[in-house]
């Protein structure tokens, strides 16, 4: 199966054998043949990096539809795991279900995003996730997390720990207060005054489209590392030599610092490694111009990860899953 198109980096890779599942009742037949081969589980591939030929299965979970459960205080959305994300967002907006807007535009499937724990603009997506649904390859069985069994972190849930590999999420619920109330402490979200949730959808979706290259025109896959969360005493040391180093408290003890700023102190914005680049508008996006390879990335993404490790003494964590032949690799 061939898998650039399958993947928003673009890498001319292939699957040994591809599995497109949209029904739980034959989920168990239609896996059965795996065997213990490896396999990866894909949505919409705007997360995954095929970096080669994968040497297994890809199985892309088709699960659609959308039930809505109406009470006085909640709407409560069971949402296949199929679903676009965006495509969710505008749905709900159309109905005047708000709460999604801060996380418009982020690329992927509804499965996809409990596994990352999306978020942008102050808004991360565990604040509405009732449960989870999911088919266990390993026991054979339907089975839900609730929200707090997830084990949400900051791009992080147990889907990437305790469950990765063994798990096809089939179904997310969402349960969305109609007490809806704006979140506009974030970044350029700070220049509305007031603003509805479609004011705030409209201006999420120009600030991402003024900043992120578009991945039907030029490979990538949005943001490379995740913001890395360092301790409160390290940032203060680092303000003394980096005065405008930007920071945003997560509690008393921890610091959350832009992967960005960091990256674009170093000079990467708009270095290029043959077909590979770091976007010059954006230094958190590497791009593939269509003639880049896995061997160019992983040489570019890891330069930049030592650079930040000698000048910051942090250290860098790829948010992007990038796939070998057998499965994940580390950076």
């Amino acid at each position: 199966m061939y898998l650039a198109p399958l993947h928003s980096f673009g890498f001319p890779s292939s699957a040994k054998a591809f599995l497109s599942i949209n029904n739980t009742t034959h989920i168990s037949a239609e896996l059965a043949g795996l065997g213990n081969a490896a396999f990866y589980v894909l949505g919409e591939g705007s997360n995954t990096v095929f970096l080669e030929d994968f040497q297994g299965t890809v199985i892309k979970p088709n699960f659609l539809g959308i039930e809505i459960i109406e009470s006085a205080t909640h709407y409560q959305l069971k949402v296949g795991s199929g679903e676009n994300w965006h495509d969710l967002v505008i749905w709900c907006l159309e109905k005047g279900i708000d709460g999604f807007e801060n996380l418009a535009l982020i690329p992927g499937t509804v499965g996809a995003a409990p596994i990352q724990n999306i978020g942008a603009y102050g808004v991360e997506v565990e604040k509405f996730i009732h449960s989870v649904e999911y088919y266990d390859l390993v026991d054979q069985t339907q089975q839900s997390l609730n929200a707090k069994d997830c084990e949400f972190d900051y791009r992080d849930s147990v889907f990437k720990h305790r469950l990765t590999n063994r798990v096809i999420i089939t179904s997310v619920t969402f349960s969305i207060p109609k007490d809806w109330q704006a979140v506009a402490h974030y970044g350029e979200l700070k220049e509305l005054s007031n603003p509805t949730a479609k004011e705030l959808f409209n201006k999420v979706v120009e600030v991402r489209q003024s900043k992120l290259p578009d991945p039907k025109k030029i490979g990538n896959a949005g943001s490379f590392f995740k913001n890395p969360h360092i301790a409160k005493d390290h940032y203060l040391q680092l303000q003394q030599h980096w005065p405008t180093m930007p920071s945003y408290p997560i509690d008393n003890t921890t610091i959350k610092v832009p992967a960005a700023w960091l990256i674009d102190q170093l000079g990467f914005k708009g270095k290029k490694l043959g077909g590979i680049a770091c976007h010059p508008k954006q230094a958190l996006v590497l791009t593939n111009d269509g003639t880049g390879s896995g061997t160019e990335l992983l040489q570019l993404a890891r330069e930049i990860k030592q650079a930040v490790r000698n000048e910051f003494s942090i250290e860098l964590e790829n948010e992007v899953r990038l796939i070998g032949k057998t499965g994940p690799i580390d950076l």
